[in-house]
């Protein structure tokens, strides 16, 4: 008779913590998973989404405001709050929801939307591992941005919390997608592009 398989350690905060700096860590279902910081095209694009977003949704600018827009925020999930610890690129929480910032270094109130910026080390977690988190914490809308195709594909949670494909688009759409459909978003600005050459000399 074969020795039980030895039980795993699940992840702490403290774990969290020792990882360095210019790493991104997160704890998923008690597994702390280690990423390097984001590539420069999908750095590009998260902040050139978040621009885009802050005026109109979190200021009010030229949009109906009433929103919280965050880069990077740490979410704490799960019965003892460290059981998931998710970092998305960029979350949103309706002002009623989050009327005042926490004390504390992390978020315990699931945001209202989520952006994963996908890239080949990191999709298949975004994907099969992450949005099937935020379905269960009941976010209602999510993102997921591929700078390398130039695509964004656009899910809200249905009542049983099953993500529910509402569109797809790509390259230099333009664009209405829900939560944020009160105004037109130009994809194109959030694709790393060459620059055009300088004019030539007369």
């Amino acid at each position: 008779m074969g020795l039980p398989a030895e039980k795993i350690r699940r992840a702490t905060y403290a774990d969290l913590e020792a990882v360095p700096a210019n790493q991104v860590a997160e704890i998923i279902d008690g597994q702390l998973h280690v990423h390097p910081r984001p590539a420069p095209r999908h750095a590009r694009a998260s902040s050139a989404l978040g621009g885009e977003l802050f005026g109109p949704f979190d200021k009010g600018h030229g949009g109906p405001g009433g929103w919280v827009i965050l880069d990077e925020p740490e979410l704490h999930f799960g019965p003892e709050r460290d059981q998931d610890v998710l970092v998305p690129d960029l979350a949103g929480w309706r002002i009623e929801r989050l009327p005042e910032l926490p004390e504390t270094a992390y978020f315990t109130v699931a945001p209202d939307w989520v952006c994963e910026v996908l890239s080949p080390s990191t999709e298949a977690i975004d994907r099969v591992e992450k949005m099937p988190i935020y379905a269960r914490e009941g976010v209602r809308h999510a993102w997921l941005l591929n700078p390398l195709l130039e695509t964004l594909e656009v899910f809200t949670l249905s009542p049983d919390r099953l993500w529910l494909l509402r569109s797809q688009h790509r390259g230099a759409a333009r664009v209405r997608a829900e939560p944020f459909d009160a105004i037109e978003l130009d994809l194109s600005l959030l694709w790393q592009r060459k620059a055009p050459p300088p004019p030539a000399e007369p």
